[in-house]
C-alpha cells in the first residue's frame, strides 16, 4: 500500500555574527527567534495531521536555531535519525547560505527554501532581519551544490501564498517517498493484441529503484478459488451492497459474488508480494480461467485506497500512483483513456475505460448499472488533473495537465468528457509519441506538484499536455 505519512524537518536558520550577546539592530538575533517561534508555532499548528509529523532544532541550541557551519553533521545525523523525508530551511533573518546548502547537500531529500516577509522598520529606519535578501544567497549555494528544491515566494506566513506552497510542497514530498520506494506487481502476462502498453522492467529497476514482481494467473486462479469458498459470508453482505448501489439485472447472485471474489483475490497479491499498486491482465485470461471480469473489483479496490491498473499497464499503475500520492490520498485515481471526439465540439474527448471507476466519482445523480458484468455510469464534473508516466526510447517523461469537463453524449462503460484548450494539438502529440492513449485522471488540480515532483527525480522530465 501506498504510504501518505510524512515527517518534515523543520531548520530555522540565522545569520552566524560573532556578537550575538550584545548585537542590536540588523541581524539582531532575538528578532530571529522570534520570528522563528511564530513561524514554527503557525505551521504546527496549521499544518499537522495524522499523515504530517515535524521536527526541530530546539534542542540544539539556546535558541533552537541552525547557524553555525560546525553543526552541519550534527543536525543531519538528528535527521537521519529521525528518518526525516525533506527539509524546510525558513530563513528567520539573512541566514547562513554555506551551512544551508552542505547540511542540503548531505541530507539528499526534498528541500523547501522560504522566509517570512520582513515588515518591520523603525522610526529611524532600522531594519532587523532582511530575509528576502538572505533567500537569494541560499539558494544560489543549493544550485552551485546541484541540490534540486522548492521554493515559496517570500511572504506572511498566515497568507494565502504560503499555505498553497507549503501545502504544495507535502504533497511533492509524498510522491517522491512512495516513487523512491514503489513496488509493482503485475499479475498476468501481458495482453497479446495491447503491445502500446510494453515496459523496460529492467530500466525501471536501474534508473528508479522500482521493485517489480510477477504474479501468474495460475497462481491467482488458485487465489481466486480459495476466496469463493474461504470468504462465503463476507462475498453475501457484498452481493447486497453492490445491488444497493447498480442496477444488475439480468445477473444472478453467482454472476455477483465472482465478481464480488476478485476484491479479496486482489488483496491477498497485495499482501503476498508487498504491493503498492498492480498491474493486472482483465478481459482476456480472466474470463477464461475465472469465468468473470474483474472490472468491479478494480472499481470497488481504487474506493479502498488500493490500486489496480487494467490491461496489464504497468506505466499507468505507476501513473496512478503519482496522482494518488499528489493528493496525499484524498482523490481516487481514474483510468480513462482518450477514445473518441466529441461529434461537436471541436476541443472535446471521451475519457472512457470499460468499468474501473472508482463509484466515488460518479455523478450525483447518475443511475449506475452493470453492463456486461462492468460498472457503467458518467463521472461527476468539475475540473481534473491528467496524467501519463511513460518510458520511450530509454527515456522517460511525466505528460501532465488539468482539463474541465463538458457535456458530451451518453454511452456505456465509465467515462467523462473533457474539454481542453487544444485537443487536436494534443491528438498531434499522443500520435508522435511517447505517449499511448491511456491516461490516468484524478479529480482536483494536481498539475504544479506533479510538475515540481519531476525536480526530484532524475532521469524524469515534465511534459505539459498543453502549452
Amino acid at each position: 500500500m501506498l504510504d501518505y505519512k510524512i515527517k518534515i524537518g523543520l531548520i530555522p536558520d540565522i545569520r552566524n555574527l560573532g556578537d550575538f550577546a550584545t548585537r542590536k539592530g540588523i541581524f539582531e538575533p532575538a528578532k530571529g527567534v522570534e520570528r522563528k517561534n511564530i513561524v514554527l508555532d503557525y505551521i504546527k499548528n496549521n499544518f499537522r495531521d495524522e499523515n504530517t509529523e515535524y521536527v526541530d532544532l530546539e534542542w540544539l541550541n539556546d535558541m533552537g536555531i541552525f547557524y553555525d557551519n560546525a553543526d552541519c553533521d550534527k543536525v543531519c545525523s538528528y535527521l537521519k535519525e529521525e528518518k526525516v523525508d525533506a527539509i524546510f530551511i525558513i530563513n528567520c533573518n539573512f541566514g547562513n547560505e554555506e551551512a544551508c546548502g552542505r547540511l542540503a547537500k548531505a541530507m539528499g531529500v526534498p528541500v523547501l527554501l522560504w522566509g517570512p516577509q520582513d515588515t518591520v522598520f523603525e522610526a529611524d529606519g532600522t531594519r532587523y532581519t532582511d530575509s528576502q535578501c538572505g533567500l537569494f544567497a541560499i539558494s544560489k549555494q543549493l544550485r552551485r551544490y546541484h541540490i534540486p528544491f522548492s521554493y515559496i515566494e517570500n511572504c506572511p506566513v498566515d497568507s494565502n501564498i504560503f499555505k498553497e506552497g507549503f501545502e504544495k510542497f507535502l504533497s511533492v514530498v509524498t510522491m517522491v517517498k512512495n516513487f523512491k520506494n514503489l513496488n509493482v506487481t503485475q499479475v498476468g502476462t501481458r495482453l497479446t493484441p495491447f503491445k502500446s502498453v510494453m515496459y523496460n522492467e529492467l530500466e525501471l529497476v536501474e534508473k528508479f529503484g522500482i521493485n517489480m514482481n510477477n504474479y501468474n494467473i495460475a497462481q491467482f486462479e488458485e487465489k481466486f478459488g480459495k476466496v469463493l469458498i474461504g470468504k462465503a459470508s463476507e462475498l453475501s453482505k457484498d452481493i447486497e451492497e453492490i445491488k444497493s448501489k447498480y442496477d444488475v439485472s439480468g445477473m444472478s447472485d453467482d454472476d455477483i459474488r465472482k465478481l464480488a471474489a476478485f476484491v479479496y483475490a486482489y488483496i491477498d497479491v497485495f499482501e503476498e508480494t508487498g504491493a503498492d499498486v498492480l498491474a493486472s491482465e482483465c478481459w482476456t485470461a480472466m474470463p477464461l480461467a475465472l469465468g468473470s471480469n474483474p472490472c468491479l473489483a478494480m472499481s470497488i479496490l481504487y474506493d479502498m485506497g488500493y490500486i489496480v491498473a487494467c490491461e496489464s499497464d504497468v506505466h499507468g499503475a505507476i501513473t496512478c500512483a503519482l496522482l494518488r500520492c499528489a493528493s496525499r490520498g484524498k482523490a481516487a485515481p481514474l483510468f480513462g483513456e482518450f477514445t473518441t471526439r466529441h461529434p461537436e465540439n471541436k476541443n472535446a474527448e471521451l475519457l472512457w475505460h470499460c468499468g474501473p471507476f472508482p463509484y466515488s466519482i460518479k455523478a450525483e445523480n447518475e443511475k449506475a448499472r452493470l453492463f456486461n458484468t462492468k460498472p457503467s455510469f458518467k463521472a461527476k464534473d468539475g475540473r481534473y488533473t491528467i496524467a501519463r508516466f511513460q518510458g520511450d526510447e530509454g527515456k522517460y517523461t511525466l505528460l501532465g495537465g488539468e482539463f474541465k469537463t463538458t457535456d458530451g453524449p451518453h454511452t456505456f462503460g465509465t467515462y467523462l468528457w473533457a474539454e481542453f484548450k487544444d485537443l487536436p494539438g494534443i491528438e498531434k502529440k499522443l500520435i508522435n509519441g511517447p505517449y499511448i492513449h491511456h491516461m490516468t485522471e484524478a479529480y482536483g488540480n494536481y498539475a504544479e506538484i506533479l510538475e515540481e515532483f519531476c525536480k526530484y527525480i532524475p532521469g524524469l522530465d515534465y511534459d505539459p499536455i498543453e502549452e
